[in-house]
């Protein structure tokens, strides 16, 4: 938006300041002596000593009409009132003003007071000792002569002006018809004007300073000839300007001071440049002759209003144009200054009249068009560059920011500054690439194009560079509402990025329906050339704020959204607009990168991943080095470690679904995909308990059973009475049926036999932990998958910790995403379960199972002990074991206590041994052992289960109600026919042992026939297998 003040430019200071404070640089030099009044008056007496001197004007002979003077009234006057258009018939229709698009504005006309009896000009400007004397007739007004109207403009006292008429009177008449350019007006002003012409000899010694400092601009400071410094004249010349410094110098005849001045004066004056004619130099170097010449263009302009041009600036500019031999200008020169004047007139009148800088563009043309001829000489070429490169200066600095300086209102300013950019950027680089005539000329300011001018390259960078800093201000102040310089502590960066593009969306509409009208005079499609710049800035945001993000959430998911809307919206607009010029606006669209917002939100949620499954991975390697498998607590019978790696899972689920990203099932399978082997880790961690096999008894070597062995002997010799045997066990080796089992010793302390503790141990508890903790995983695993399967479909899900207000159909989809995971977790309980069964029965349980069942015979150790300490140890399972884990628990207890049972009928060892008649003892308490087991808890194992996994024990204990020869035959049969060797009598082979023991097994048949208690067996292994004896 542009403001309005008036404001003054100053020609005598290095910059100026326009309407908006910014500077504005003066193009020609530096002149710090002399101030604007100097020049002013300066210049009105170059041009009054011209002007009158002038061939025609005055008299035939063209010189000056001395009586014509002395009669009151310039010669001058006359002729301009007859033929210059002064006077009445002054022509008002400006050939100048309508060639630069002015309009006649024409005020007033200007009149002066005139006496009726007398032809004489009566003043109409007093001061400096110039007043009216009585009047000796009636007054009458009649319209200014071009000569008074400039006296008027440049603001010169009729007192000043007689001065200068006097002085000028007695130069012409003394040397006789002296050019004006041969005339050194300053000297001769000094030789003929006394203090007594002024009011007082403060004003004349203001005034002959003056006259001594135009003289040293122009002979010493700014020649047009070079001047050696040690010139002699040069030295005196300088000596009497400095004596004239404290008090004003003798200009009598006899002065000596006089005589100096004017033979130095005169020597430095009419020294040659080598170009013959008869030419006094002394006020045509650069830049005194632009200053002096500017104060008379300058006068084209209505002091009642500034922004007026006068329509007398024809006949003006044609007395002006006389000159032009003093100043050492020309044509060229001229319409470069007077480019240049109409330019600062726009500029210190507030940039109000369009029409200023209108015509600026149109002297431009003829500037142009002159920039190109051959014949320019080196003092035209400094004061283009000077001029030229200041207006490009101002217009762009305008440009590169026009958002900031042009608003809705004044927006048709911006084409006139915009056509006075591109045309002065034109005529300098044409110049400059064939001629480089910026070298030197203006070394603080490296012009914009130096080297090959398009307009449409300028276009893009003045659009470029404005967009830029709009959007930098809107991004910074948040459009006004806050200073940058105020950190707000409460604002969410999401929500400044969402709040930033909208604005961006409103400044492209802006730009489009406001700024690219104009500019697509000179550009095919600046729409294009703005969205992809606003597209760029928002982007180097965006790309900024991601890397600073430390997760993805539903936030950073909508500014990305919101960034591809923005997108979309830009590339449309863009397309519309530039349906005239595709090809340029194609060329201009691919300087755009696309955003790629979906692909950064995939990478940022595979990035979210990675950094759960990290944490995942950091749980279980704590869990691995310092879970210790006690219980959480008494309600939650498991691990902490998988409590918070299931916690993890879970609520990694929950924020994946919460996030608001469509087309997510291939996350959704990576996620499931590292989970599963998370869990899949830490399930073979808690399965890394050993193997049953390690707590398995080794199988002792086959021996024969010996009735007089010495073991038996001493047992015998140990329960001679039979004590703490039921009564009822009497007998038993004759076949009968205790109702009660012995206990045996080491089966309980004190009263232990009626109570007895649990036995045990704390490693076996700690199994059941990791029981407990496997059954966890497993259930929160299928409520996990049960949610993945549930939000994983095509397009946005929604969260689900989300209440739906509306039921959604979806299809039935099972859960199946962690199958490996689940299909490991089942794995690992069983063998946890087998390892804990193997370690309960053959460790904890071994005194009272393995270690003492049958030992000395099945009378005197039978198996009620044996079952009050197992019943007792199901109910700490039953007590420590959650509900899902107590039934395969029990069940590989109960096959770990028949593989027990087993044992001791098939490998007993040398302290047991076996008669025909035992055979239904060991079935009643096989019996026993399996009523254990159908009655554990509320039918953990049904009595089918129990029945199944009996047979094949029960088939092996049916081998020993065989008789020996009948155990003999049916052995070698066995052994034989696995040999190959057929039913062959000759020789019987050894069997393998195998481990799977059943009653069509010959190493099971064999096993049996070593613990068979007779002699029938005893002579048949010695005789087939030579065995030894038991010791």
């Amino acid at each position: 938006m542009v403001r309005r003040r008036p404001s003054g430019v100053s020609p005598f200071v290095a910059e100026e300041t326009d309407e908006e404070g910014a500077a504005l640089e003066w193009p020609f030099g530096r002149l710090d002596d002399l101030t604007r009044d100097d020049f002013r008056a300066a210049a009105y007496e170059i041009f009054f000593t011209a002007f009158r001197s002038a061939p025609g004007i005055g008299s035939r002979s063209g010189n000056y009409d001395a009586s014509a003077d002395q009669a009151g009234r310039s010669p001058a006057s006359s002729h301009i009132a007859a033929g210059a258009g002064g006077g009445a018939n002054m022509s008002v229709n400006s050939r100048i003003k309508k060639s630069l698009g002015l309009r006649t504005r024409r005020a007033a006309p200007m009149r002066v007071m005139s006496h009726l009896s007398s032809p004489a000009m009566s003043p109409a400007m007093g001061g400096g000792g110039g007043t009216l004397g009585p009047s000796s007739g009636k007054l009458r007004q009649r319209p200014m002569t071009s000569a008074e109207i400039m006296r008027q403009q440049l603001g010169i006292t009729e007192h000043r002006d007689n001065c200068l008429r006097k002085t000028l009177v007695r130069t012409v008449v003394g040397q006789g018809g002296k050019k004006a350019e041969t005339i050194i007006l300053p000297l001769e002003l000094l030789r003929h004007l006394k203090p007594s012409d002024f009011s007082d000899m403060n004003e004349y010694h203001h005034w002959q300073r003056r006259q001594l400092k135009i003289l040293e601009a122009g002979l010493l400071l700014h020649p047009s000839v070079p001047l050696d410094r040690m010139n002699s004249a040069a030295i005196r010349f300088a000596e009497v300007i400095r004596s004239s410094a404290a008090k004003p110098i003798d200009t009598g005849k006899n002065s000596e001071a006089m005589r100096t001045l004017c033979n130095s004066v005169m020597a430095l004056a009419w020294r040659s440049n080598g170009v013959p004619g008869e030419v006094c130099h002394w006020a045509d170097g650069y830049p005194l002759n632009v200053y002096l010449y500017l104060a008379l263009l300058r006068s084209v302009f209505d002091r009642r209003d500034e922004t007026v041009v006068l329509d007398e600036v024809d006949e003006l500019l044609e007395l002006i144009k006389k000159t032009w031999s003093t100043f050492g200008i020309n044509r060229m020169v001229h319409n470069a200054c007077f480019a240049w004047i109409l330019f600062e007139q726009y500029i210190v009148t507030g940039q109000v009249e369009p029409d200023l800088i209108s015509a600026t563009l149109a002297m431009l043309v003829e500037v142009a068009n002159d920039a190109k001829r051959q014949d320019r000489e080196p003092g035209y070429v400094r004061v283009l560059s000077a001029s030229l490169g200041t207006m490009q200066a101002w217009a762009e600095k305008r440009l590169l920011e026009y958002h900031e300086w042009y608003d809705k209102g004044t927006v048709g300013v911006m084409e006139n500054v915009l056509g006075l950019a591109l045309l002065t950027s034109q005529i300098l680089s044409e110049d400059a690439s064939s001629n480089g005539i910026n070298a030197g000329v203006i070394p603080q300011r490296t012009p914009l194009f130096p080297t090959k001018f398009s307009s449409i390259s300028c276009v893009e960078q003045y659009v470029r560079s404005s967009l830029k800093s709009a959007f930098t201000k809107v991004f910074e102040n948040g459009n006004g509402k806050f200073d940058s310089m105020v950190v707000e502590v409460d604002e969410d960066p999401n929500d400044t990025l969402v709040h930033l593009a909208k604005e961006v969306e409103s400044l492209a509409v802006f730009e489009k329906e406001n700024y690219s009208c104009i500019l697509k005079r000179w550009h095919p499609v600046p729409v294009a050339v703005s969205l992809v710049t606003l597209h760029t800035c928002y982007g180097i945001v965006l790309k900024q704020h991601l890397s600073r993000i430390e997760g993805l959430t539903n936030e950073v998911v909508r500014v990305l959204h919101i960034a591809g809307k923005l997108e979309k919206m830009l590339v449309q607009m863009a397309v519309e607009e530039s349906a005239d010029a595709e090809a340029e606006a194609k060329m201009i669209l691919r300087e755009m990168v696309p955003y790629e917002v979906d692909s950064i939100i995939v990478s940022l949620l595979r990035n979210w991943i990675d950094e759960r499954l990290r944490m995942g991975r950091e749980c279980v390697t704590r869990a691995k080095d310092t879970e210790s498998w006690n219980p959480k607590s008494k309600t939650e019978p498991y691990a902490q470690s998988a409590v918070d790696l299931m916690k993890l899972a879970k609520v990694t689920v929950d924020e994946f679904f919460e996030i608001q990203v469509g087309g997510r099932d291939d996350l959704a399978q990576t996620l499931a995909e590292g989970l599963d082997s998370l869990i899949q880790d830490y399930t073979s961690f808690v399965a890394s308990c050993g193997s049953k096999q390690s707590y398995s008894p080794a199988l002792p070597p086959l021996t024969r059973c010996n009735q007089d062995s010495m073991m038996l002997l001493l047992w015998k010799a140990a329960t001679p009475c039979k004590a703490g045997i039921d009564p009822g066990l009497i007998g038993c080796k004759s076949g009968m049926k205790p109702n009660l089992l012995p206990v045996r010793k080491g089966a309980g302390a004190g009263d232990g036999t009626t109570h007895p503790r649990p036995t045990v141990s704390r490693g076996t508890q700690r199994l059941y932990v990791r029981l407990n903790t496997l059954h966890y995983l497993l259930g929160l695993l299928h409520s996990i998958d049960k949610s993945l399967s549930f939000f994983s479909r095509p397009g946005p899900s929604p969260s689900p910790r989300t209440p739906r207000r509306t039921p959604l159909r979806r299809r039935a989809v099972g859960p199946t995403h962690f199958d490996l995971a689940r299909s490991a977790i089942h794995s690992a309980i069983l063998h946890v379960a087998e390892v804990a069964a193997h370690r309960l029965i053959f460790l904890d349980s071994a005194p009272s199972f393995y270690d003492s069942l049958y030992v000395g015979g099945v009378g005197e150790s039978r198996i009620r002990p044996t079952l009050r300490s197992l019943k007792q140890n199901l109910s700490l399972l039953v007590t420590v074991l959650s509900d899902r884990a107590q039934p395969l628990a029990v069940r590989e207890i109960m096959k770990a206590s028949f593989e027990a049972f087993l044992l001791v009928v098939l490998a007993g060892g040398p302290a047991r041994a076996f008669y025909h008649s035992d055979y239904g003892m060991v079935m009643e308490d096989l019996a026993n052992l399996k009523r254990i087991f159908c009655t554990c808890g509320e039918g953990l194992v049904t009595e089918e289960v129990v029945q199944k996994e009996a047979a094949g024990l029960e088939g092996v204990v049916a081998l020993m109600s065989l008789q020996t020869e009948k155990l003999v035959e049916d052995f070698t049969i066995m052994a034989c026919e696995a040999s190959g060797l057929g039913r062959s009598m000759e020789r019987v082979p050894m069997p393998p042992t195998t481990g799977r023991w059943s009653r069509t097994d010959a190493n099971t048949v064999l096993r049996v026939l070593c613990h068979r208690n007779d002699d029938a067996a005893n002579r048949f292994l010695k005789k087939a297998f030579d065995l030894p004896k038991r010791k």
